[in-house]
């Protein structure tokens, strides 16, 4: 792990020193350099001053230019400061989201801020803004960086709204690929996460980003989750207490039954218990199983009923059999097996 050992907060009050007062106020604003952090727009700060939005854009550009043909700006100190901040992205995969590497470098926003007017003011690095597909990104190598987002781009048409991959298989996928020499696994996944097109759930699967089991929304969603990710059922409190530790979400172990009944992709299996319709677990209580089973199987003995029940739901033997002895839906042959009237 790479750590910078400047402080950006004193070396930007050495540029702003060299700016007329109007012009270190226009650039304090615009770049939330103050105690509130806040960044301005162009139209606040115009009517601060009774001016039009474009005159204070004039007067940023005009700033940031006197800035990098200072003296400081020159001097040894800001060169040692530029290096740590290329050493930084370099290590984070060269290419990296713009909010990654601010969290990175530090958690308090003025100083984030402070970082983000060194990385503009720097030569060494090169800002892309965000479109519809990538969020706002740094990096100091264009070629990398044009291969990436082509990597991204493919690896985008991969998936559906209802598709999900492990973390695992979506990074072979990126290691894959001829166009990249990846160095870690570390650097795929922070090259991950510059899309706004696929993202991934508390689990580490990877989906599109609008999709359900990613934006994850409602306590049917969390729940379809926890139960999935557990692969076979589970009782309504054992979920509702999951939920709350997997995704820190208070849930009333009521509110979650109630939920799971309404819900189309849960099947109940037993006494409280819930499976994945997706499963293959047939809707209904026993006997509606049963029928299935006959309907589908033809006569059959009540072990062999039984035993295909209870792959169905989970409920004792002697439940089945006294659903077997309802006269209305079923019938014992001379055999011994039961057929479907």
């Amino acid at each position: 792990m790479i750590t910078v050992t400047f402080n950006p907060k004193q070396i930007n009050k050495k540029f702003l020193f060299e700016l007329p007062e109007r012009s270190q106020d226009v650039v304090i604003h615009r770049y939330g350099l103050d105690k509130d952090a806040k960044k301005n727009t162009l139209d606040a700060i115009g009517k601060k001053y009774g001016v039009t939005r474009e005159r204070v854009r004039q007067i940023e550009n005009y700033s940031l230019r006197n800035i990098k043909k200072s003296t400081i700006f020159n001097s040894e100190e800001v060169k040692a400061a530029f290096n740590e901040l290329l050493k930084v992205i370099k290590s984070l995969g060269e290419i990296v989201a713009e909010d990654d590497l601010l969290n990175y470098l530090s958690k308090d926003k003025q100083t984030q801020n402070h970082f983000l007017l060194l990385l503009i003011l720097g030569d060494y690095f090169v800002r892309e803004k965000e479109n519809f597909e990538f969020k706002n990104r740094w990096f100091v190598d264009k070629k990398l960086s044009k291969d990436v987002q082509t990597v991204l781009k493919r690896l985008h048409k991969e998936f559906d709204v209802n598709k999900l991959l492990p973390e695992k298989e979506v990074i072979s996928l990126v290691t894959k690929s001829s166009k990249l020499k990846v160095k870690s696994e570390e650097d795929v996944r922070r090259w991950l996460s510059l899309s706004k097109v696929i993202d991934k759930n508390p689990f580490d699967e990877w989906g599109l980003a609008k999709s359900p089991d990613i934006k994850v929304k409602g306590i049917r969603s969390h729940a379809y989750l926890i139960v999935r990710q557990n692969g076979s059922p589970m009782h309504f409190k054992e979920v509702a207490d999951m939920i709350k530790k997997r995704f820190n979400k208070e849930v009333h172990i009521a509110t979650c039954h109630n939920e799971l009944i309404k819900d189309e992709r849960f099947v109940l299996v037993g006494r409280g218990l819930y499976a994945l319709s997706e499963w293959g677990y047939a809707k209904g209580i026993v006997r509606d199983v049963i029928k299935d089973i006959l309907k589908r199987e033809g006569p059959l003995t009540k072990e062999e009923i039984i035993e295909r029940v209870l792959k169905e739901r989970y409920v004792k033997g002697n439940t089945v059999l006294v659903n077997l002895q309802n006269s209305t839906f079923f019938k014992k042959n001379s055999d011994g097996t039961y057929f479907l009237i």
